[in-house]
């Protein structure tokens, strides 16, 4: 798989072959990402995820892999770097995302923006850990915005 930014705010697009005279290949299915990011405190930022978030860590195909920090003080994207989320879940379906709205907010998760359209084209809301990480939770609803400029 080969990928290339193509555009501002750098998104990714699997399918564009960087440089030029490169063979196709056969391309192996990806069926899982995994998350890796460091906490002050990995017991307490695990037990969270399992009691407010979701039933474990390994939910369907998603791993979220949280690892003790050894030094320095952890940061969120939003404070080390201005803007990000830290981790970004696509339930698969606009009725995913409400659904996923619906469950966290019955666990009592801190939900920093409600369900609403993005202006690059996702239809997403924000829970934030506790640890401070922003958790986006979305889908594509509208690909003719989201892939703007993908072909530029």
């Amino acid at each position: 798989m080969y990928l290339k930014p193509h555009n501002s705010v750098g998104r990714l697009r699997p399918d564009v072959a960087i440089g030029s005279g490169r063979r196709a290949l056969n391309k192996a299915r990806l069926d899982n990402a995994a998350v890796l990011s460091t906490t002050p405190d990995v017991r307490r930022t695990a037990s969270y995820y399992a009691e407010e978030l979701f039933a474990a860590i390994y939910r369907d195909s998603v791993e979220i892999l949280l690892v003790q920090a050894k030094r320095g003080e952890f940061q969120p994207n939003m404070v080390r770097h201005g803007a990000g989320f830290d981790i970004y879940l696509d339930p698969g379906t606009l009725e995913g995302v409400d659904s996923m709205y619906e469950e966290l907010t019955a666990k009592s998760a801190r939900i920093v923006r409600e369900p609403a359209m993005t202006p690059y084209g996702t239809y997403e809301f924000v829970v934030e850990d506790v640890d401070g990480r922003l958790i986006g939770i979305g889908h594509i609803r509208e690909r003719e915005i989201f892939f703007r400029g993908t072909f530029d």
